[in-house]
């Protein structure tokens, strides 16, 4: 690239970037843009005062200063390209890929959850198979009642009635009998320790004394959790024993069951002992039959708990892949926050048309496929991205049109 063009393309670059975060451009984005109009990183240190001094430049304009420079320059910014098809997925036979989609029930539907779930709906209509939406919801405190029928009217839609829902605290003696079997396989077992007296033994990386219990004193505790009068909440959890020396805090002997007296929105009192999220999760891909699974990225240390215990289990791990973030600027893509703005009266309903949701935009007239094709368009990229209002619905309004 020469001097000139570059110099051309940092400012139409810079300008972009500022317009999309309130007039401030990053700096490393611009340079991030210009890798893909043809810099090489060695040539950034040539560079660097340059694009420097553009970037100042534009963040001392105007905000509306900024987008009239950027309507000159615009036809410098490459578009993005729609890509047509999907792209092969690892290991995947026709007819036999089993993928799933887990929201918590924590409200209806939003564009995030589409632009995450559809992908792998995509796929496992491109090689025939199953797909589950499965409702997270062992954390009795973090319930939305109406999540339920809320998530499965969504579901109907966006996946044009083809995926089999599963609700997670209908399974409880599934996750009951799998953490009984890795007691037994002495590789879990129950820490009676106190939160801080369990995160001072793993600062120093040292064993809890609780992980030298043999399998009968570690069942009996286990017994014990179910009943009130012998274990109260906190007193005791369930633990994985991985590796208390592990360079991750996150992964020294995580934890795969504790109290909670909560009731739960559709279980009452029946439970008291739940599984959280790295034990009911495995158990459940593990029944399932999961092949592939597609997830945040923020999910990388979870997968790797998880595939410690499905190699205790002896069980095939299903290939991994990763999403990164995208923020979507003017939207708050917050299920949590739009439950408690209807509460409020801020907004009408899950179809209010100021809201992000699958209920508003299928109102609006949107069909399902131009999610699917949306999500197909995006592929499997672990790069945080951030798109503004107005760009999503370009791309969003060509779909639908096709």
């Amino acid at each position: 690239m020469n001097l000139k063009d570059l110099l051309k393309k940092s400012h139409a670059y810079a300008l972009k970037n500022a317009i999309i975060y309130n007039g401030k451009a990053n700096q490393g984005s611009v340079i991030s843009s210009l890798f893909h109009e043809g810099l090489k990183k060695q040539e950034v240190k040539k560079y660097i005062k340059e694009i420097s001094k553009i970037v100042k430049e534009i963040n001392s304009l105007s905000f509306d200063k900024q987008k009239k420079e950027f309507g000159k320059l615009e036809g410098e910014v490459s578009k993005r390209k729609v890509r047509e098809g999907l792209p092969e997925l690892p290991n995947a036979k026709k007819g036999k890929v089993i993928m799933r989609f887990a929201p918590s029930p924590s409200g209806a539907f939003h564009i995030g959850h589409a632009m995450t779930a559809c992908i792998s709906f995509d796929f496992v209509m491109k090689y025939g198979g199953k797909f589950y939406v499965r409702i997270e919801d062992t954390n009795p405190e973090n319930i939305y009642p109406k999540s339920y029928k809320l998530i499965e009217q969504d579901s109907t839609w966006l996946f044009d009635n083809k995926a089999k829902i599963v609700i997670q605290s209908e399974r409880m003696k599934l996750y009951y009998k799998y953490a009984k079997k890795l007691i037994d396989k002495k590789v879990a077992y129950v820490c009676t320790c106190s939160g801080d007296e369990f995160r001072k033994y793993s600062k120093e990386k040292k064993n809890c004394p609780c992980r030298k219990l043999n399998v009968e004193e570690n069942l009996e505790r286990w017994k014990n959790m179910f009943d009130k009068e012998i274990y109260g909440v906190g007193d005791a959890v369930l633990r994985f024993k991985s590796n208390m020396k592990h360079k991750n805090p996150a992964m020294r002997d995580f934890p795969l069951a504790r109290i909670n007296e909560t009731p739960h929105v559709l279980q009452k009192k029946k439970y008291r002992v739940w599984p959280l999220m790295n034990l009911s999760v495995t158990v459940d891909d593990i029944e399932m039959k999961m092949t592939h699974i597609i997830r945040a990225k923020e999910h990388r240390d979870n997968a790797k708990k998880q595939k410690m215990i499905y190699k205790i289990l002896g069980v095939k791990f299903p290939w991994t892949g990763f999403l990164g973030r995208w923020h979507i600027k003017d939207f708050r893509l917050s299920a949590s926050e739009i439950t408690q703005g209807i509460k409020e009266g801020k907004y009408s309903g899950w179809d209010d048309f100021k809201l992000p949701t699958i209920q508003a935009l299928k109102k609006k007239g949107y069909k399902p496929s131009a999610f699917w094709k949306f999500s197909e368009n995006i592929g499997l990229s672990e790069s945080d991205k951030t798109i503004d209002k107005k760009e999503y619905f370009k791309l969003l309004d060509s779909f639908n049109k096709n």
